[in-house]
C-alpha cells in the first residue's frame, strides 16, 4: 500500500518531535501553567490555520459533542500541567517512561464502563504494575517528597490523558484536527486567568515557547492524525515506542538524568506490558485491537 510508507515517516517523525516537548519545557525556565497557556495558544493558531488550508474546513457541530470535545480538552490540558509539573521533580525520561501507563488507565476505564477485559490485558497490567512498583522501591532508601510528588504526577497525567482518549472514542464523526483546535481553545479559555499574558521576557524563553507551539503542538499533531489515517494499528504502536526512548536519550544527554538499575528494569516492563497491550501480543486475532495512546 503507498500511503504505508509515508504514514511511517509521519508517525515516526511526529513520535521523535513528542520526545523532546520535555526539554523544551524545561529549558524554557517558565512557570508550568504559563507554558501550557503559550502552547494552547499558539498550538490553536497554528492548527487554525492548518484547518484553513485543508480540505476539511470548520463546520457547526452539535451541542453534545462540542460538550463532550471540550471535556477532553479539560482531561488534556490537565494532563499536560501534571506532566510538565513532574518534569522538575523527577527527571524527564523517569516521568516519560512512567507516563506510558497510560494505556493500562484506559483498560481499567473501560472496565468500569462494562467492557470485557482479557486475561491477557491483565496480564500486560500487571507487568506494568510491576514496572511502577520497582521504580518506588528503588527510591525508598532515600525517600524524598518532591520525587514522590513527581511520580504521582506522571501517574495523574497518564490518567488524564486515558480519560482524553475514552472521550475521543465518542468524538469519530469529527475530523481529528478539528478535535485538536477546540481541545487546546478550551486550554486557552481555562489558564486565561491564571497564566501570566505578557510574552516571556528573555528571547530564549519566547523561542521554546513558540516551538512548542507550532512545532510541538501544530505540526506534531497534523503529522500524527495524518499517520494514523494511513496505518494500521500495530505499526502505529510500534512506532509509538520511539517517544519515551527520545526523551531518556535526551534527558541524559542535556540534563545528565540516567536511570538507576533497578528504575531501567521498572522502565523495561512498564515499555513491555505497554507494547504488548499496543500490539495485542497473546490475544487471538479476532480480538479487537488496543487503543494506542499516541
Amino acid at each position: 500500500m503507498k500511503t504505508i510508507p509515508e504514514g511511517t515517516w509521519q508517525m515516526s517523525l511526529a513520535m521523535l518531535i513528542s520526545g523532546s516537548i520535555g526539554a523544551f519545557v524545561l529549558l524554557s525556565g517558565m512557570a508550568v501553567i504559563d507554558v501550557v497557556f503559550w502552547r494552547c495558544l499558539i498550538g490553536a493558531l497554528t492548527l487554525f490555520l492548518f484547518i484553513r488550508f485543508s480540505k476539511q474546513p470548520l463546520s457547526r457541530i452539535p451541542r453534545t459533542i462540542l460538550l463532550l470535545t471540550i471535556a477532553g480538552g479539560v482531561a488534556l490540558v490537565i494532563n499536560w500541567l501534571l506532566l510538565f509539573a513532574a518534569y522538575s521533580r523527577i527527571s524527564m525520561g523517569l516521568a516519560t517512561v512512567v507516563y506510558n501507563t497510560q494505556p493500562f488507565m484506559l483498560v481499567l476505564m473501560s472496565m468500569l464502563l462494562g467492557e470485557r477485559v482479557t486475561l491477557t490485558k491483565w496480564g500486560w497490567l500487571l507487568l506494568a504494575f510491576s514496572g511502577v512498583v520497582l521504580m518506588l522501591l528503588s527510591e525508598l532508601h532515600h525517600p524524598n517528597s518532591q520525587w514522590l510528588s513527581g511520580m504521582v504526577m506522571a501517574l495523574g497525567a497518564a490518567f488524564f490523558y486515558a480519560l482524553t482518549a475514552m472521550i475521543a472514542r465518542r468524538l469519530r464523526q469529527l475530523p481529528a484536527q478539528h478535535i485538536a483546535l477546540i481541545q487546546v481553545l478550551t486550554g486557552v479559555v481555562m489558564l486565561l486567568p491564571l497564566a501570566h499574558i505578557s510574552a516571556p521576557a528573555q528571547p530564549f524563553s519566547w523561542t521554546m515557547v513558540l516551538t512548542l507551539g507550532i512545532l510541538h503542538t501544530g505540526v506534531m499533531y497534523q503529522l500524527f492524525y495524518s499517520a494514523i489515517q494511513k496505518l494500521p494499528t500495530p505499526l502505529i504502536g510500534s512506532l509509538s515506542f520511539i517517544y519515551p526512548l527520545v526523551a531518556i536519550v535526551i534527558d541524559n544527554l542535556l540534563f545528565g538524568h540516567s536511570l538507576s538499575l533497578v528504575q531501567i528494569v521498572g522502565g523495561v516492563l512498564i515499555l513491555l506490558a505497554a507494547a504488548g497491550n499496543n500490539l495485542g501480543w497473546g490475544e487471538r486475532r479476532n480480538a479487537p485491537a488496543a487503543l494506542t495512546s499516541r
